[in-house]
């Protein structure tokens, strides 16, 4: 599983360095008003941020700071347009418009604009798809369901990216062409620091759709809860999270802050592990990193498999080692034994299999569907082994939600 792509020109993907996306913004109303910039200044601003290391712009002239003030669509396109035209065959890096438009989008496409940037993921206006399709451009997707940026987790978040990207293919665009960004950020109430925490760290599971990833947290608020800060403070945090996007697998960081971003992009992306890969003619071998079940989900339906084989195959496709303390040998070798019985193994003190100790620690090892019923067994034990088996439950499903019903 290796993203490999061309963007406009430019290499994107897991043996490339990640690219920096400066922010070139023209919205008065949007929540870090340091950011904001003259429009007659615009292209010696996009110049210096190329000259910083930015390889991507992206303009932006509607707010979507959930606080802002509505403009109407005239006042967008009249505040893009004379950028657009400014920035135009001058400067040399990829040109983005952030718009949830399909109108807008059409006019900035015919002025130079190379890509286009919809934080509603197309569910504003599916006419966007038609547009992005009938151009052939490449798209910046956000997760959306409803309205932008409303999944909550992880799993959300990759259950509403699947169906954009379902129904961006649907409607002609290539798969080559979409870039997907999490929607980290706090875009409507309910949307609580400790879910973008989740997103960051998770980050890599966005690999499963074998597609450029771009993460967009520049200043946002997850960071000034943290530091309580507000947004003109917020630099170096924006940075930190920026180094673990980078290293966590993502591709493009879409930023204020160029110059010091450009380096912790260099320095976090010669510290991320490369993919293993291994090709040979037509034949190519990869380790594909699956997560969750709704992951494996994912990769089976994307090389054909039907949705309900891989809802059956799903709990196979995670291999846990789990770490029990002060076992009884008795109980670790019934758990060893009933692991067994089911494909798994486990690993325990050479003392305690000659039964000369009375308790040991104990490595299992299993798919989360063994665990599963070796948990359901164990309830039928006696002993304390009904309690193991709650408490191999809990451990399981802290790691994510989703994998609990395997458990039961």
């Amino acid at each position: 599983m290796v993203i490999n792509t061309d963007i406009c020109g430019i290499k994107v993907g897991d043996q490339y360095p990640a690219h920096v996306m400066g922010v070139i913004n023209l919205s008065p109303e949007s929540f870090y008003e340091g950011s904001v910039i003259n429009p007659e200044s615009a292209l010696e601003v996009a110049r210096k941020m190329v000259e910083d290391g930015a390889t991507f712009l992206d303009i932006g002239a509607r707010s979507t700071w959930r606080f802002s003030e509505p403009i109407s669509k005239k006042e967008e396109l009249d505040r893009l347009l004379p950028v657009i035209e400014a920035l135009e065959g001058n400067v040399d890096a990829v040109i983005s418009v952030d718009t949830m438009f399909p109108e807008i989008a059409e006019e900035v496409l015919k002025r130079g604009a190379q890509i286009i940037n919809d934080v509603s993921g197309f569910t504003a206006d599916p006419r966007m798809i038609e547009v992005v399709a009938d151009h052939g451009c490449p798209a910046v997707v956000m997760a959306s369901k409803k309205i932008p940026g409303d999944p909550l987790g992880m799993d959300s978040i990759i259950e509403a990216l699947d169906s954009i990207i379902n129904a961006a293919e649907a409607g002609g665009i290539s798969s080559d062409s979409l870039i997907l960004d999490p929607a980290i950020g706090r875009w409507m109430d309910e949307k609580q620091p400790m879910y973008d925490f989740e997103t960051l760290d998770d980050f890599e599971r966005l690999k499963i759709f074998e597609k450029p990833l771009l993460a967009a947290l520049s200043r946002k608020s997850f960071i000034g809860e943290v530091l309580g800060k507000p947004a003109n403070e917020r630099l170096y945090g924006s940075l930190a999270a920026a180094a673990i996007a980078v290293y966590k697998g993502a591709h493009i960081i879409r930023t204020h802050d160029v110059p010091e971003t450009s380096d912790v992009v260099r320095l976090s992306g010669a510290l991320r592990s490369r993919p293993s890969v291994v090709k040979e003619g037509r034949y190519e071998v990869s380790v594909l990193e699956v997560k969750t079940p709704q992951d494996a989900g994912i990769a089976m339906r994307k090389i054909g498999a039907t949705r309900v084989g891989s809802q059956v195959m799903q709990g196979k496709s995670v291999h846990l080692v789990l770490k029990i303390k002060n076992l009884t040998t008795t109980e670790a070798l019934i758990i060893k034994q009933e692991m067994l019985a089911r494909g798994g193994d486990a690993a325990l003190s050479r003392d305690a299999v000659s039964h000369e100790t009375e308790a040991t620690d104990l490595l299992v090892m299993g798919t989360l569907l063994q665990f599963g019923r070796l948990a359901r067994k164990l309830d039928g034990q006696a002993r304390s082994l009904p309690l193991i088996a709650e408490m191999i439950r809990e451990c399981i499903s802290n790691r994510t939600n989703l994998e609990y019903r395997y458990l039961r």
